[in-house]
């Protein structure tokens, strides 16, 4: 009886459109990254990132594209304190500036830029929970640019000649991913 249950149950969100997010399907099998200052959390999410099918390479003459880093930062405001002076919500915030290149050096797709941002509130009283969960948010914020971004990449390899398709397949994203 479980078992035919969670058929019917897969048959019924397969029906309605539903379907698991599938990592993007890439037309290279081999990329060099550059730009990163070691250590970068940021090029690490995306190295997880990648699929399986696709090498990180040393050099960019081995490489079938190029990323390039241009700007990779975490940025953390107040966004919200009391008359006392005291913290009860902070900004987080992701950015990722980056061109993608050929081997030769020529530009693939122009420089574009990704940010995530999310509000965070904040109690004294909880200061070690609340630096663990700053971790785990912008642990997840960083995945979910490395997803967007191989979107991008995805749709700037297969389509170079149309950037602006690969910047609205990340805003797709980015609004899919927004809480």
């Amino acid at each position: 009886m479980g078992a035919s249950a969670l058929v019917l149950a897969g048959g019924l969100l397969a029906g309605c459109g539903f379907a698991l997010r599938q990592p993007a399907q890439l037309p290279f099998s081999k990329i060099a990254i550059a730009g990163f200052k070691s250590p970068s959390p940021m090029e690490d999410a995306l190295r997880q990132a990648l699929p399986r099918s696709v090498t990180v390479v040393a050099q960019p003459r081995d490489a079938e594209v190029v990323l390039v880093a241009l700007e990779d930062r975490y940025i953390k405001t107040v966004a919200a304190s009391t008359a006392a002076g005291q913290v009860r919500e902070f900004r987080l915030r992701v950015v990722l500036r980056f061109r993608l290149d050929r081997p030769d050096g020529s530009p693939q797709l122009s420089e574009q830029r990704l940010e995530l941002t999310r509000d965070m509130s904040y109690s004294e009283t909880a200061a070690l929970a609340k630096q663990t969960e700053e971790a785990g948010l912008v642990r997840e914020m960083r995945m979910d640019l490395a997803q967007q971004l191989l979107l991008m990449l995805a749709a700037a390899t297969t389509h170079p000649a149309a950037p602006e398709a690969a910047a609205s397949a990340a805003a797709a994203a980015s609004a899919a991913s927004a809480p």
